[in-house]
């Protein structure tokens, strides 16, 4: 489990648009947030990306860098590109079993046709600029996700007040 405060695992990612992304290499005003997902069979993602797409500019105008990213494939992260109306949203895939792991996401195996053989469940984690965590939210299931627009609320206080970081004890 990664603490507030501590460090986040390096992360460095291939994304559908052919470009690679490095955590270290980010500059964002206040913060990076990355959002695991489980993947293109899940209907639950596809509803949660497409609103965190619908508020990417708000989360812009906070000073907040977003990525999106999960163990699929590159095909099949592609294919959610495609079919899911998250045209800008950038979206990372081929997140190892381990790097999941490294992040204390949780690990589920398919019970349908549809899912791939592993995936990780879903995870949000809002970064510092000096690679610190400030939150993080883990789930089992992916049903218990933090809702974005008041999750935007929040860090609109956090900036506001300057609240620090908690759960480090």
């Amino acid at each position: 489990m990664i603490q507030p405060k501590n460090k986040v695992p390096s992360l460095q990612v291939d994304l559908i648009n052919g470009t690679k992304w490095e955590l270290a290499k980010q500059d964002p005003k206040n913060f990076t947030l990355l959002i695991f997902y489980r993947g293109l069979h899940c209907p639950v993602c596809k509803s949660y990306l497409e609103k965190l797409t619908t508020l990417l500019d708000d989360y812009s105008e906070r000073g907040v860098n977003v990525l999106a990213l999960s163990m699929d494939t590159e095909k099949r992260a592609k294919i959610s590109a495609e079919k899911w109306d998250i045209e800008t949203l950038p979206l990372a895939y081929g997140i190892s079993e381990a790097t999941a792991r490294e992040w204390g996401l949780y690990i589920s195996e398919a019970i349908k046709d549809a899912e791939p053989d592993v995936f990780s469940e879903p995870g949000l984690f809002l970064i510092k600029k000096d690679g610190s965590l400030y939150c993080s939210s883990i789930q089992t299931m992916p049903f218990a996700r933090p809702d974005l627009e008041k999750f935007l609320k929040s860090i609109d206080f956090v900036l506001e007040e300057s609240y620090p970081a908690r759960g480090t004890k």
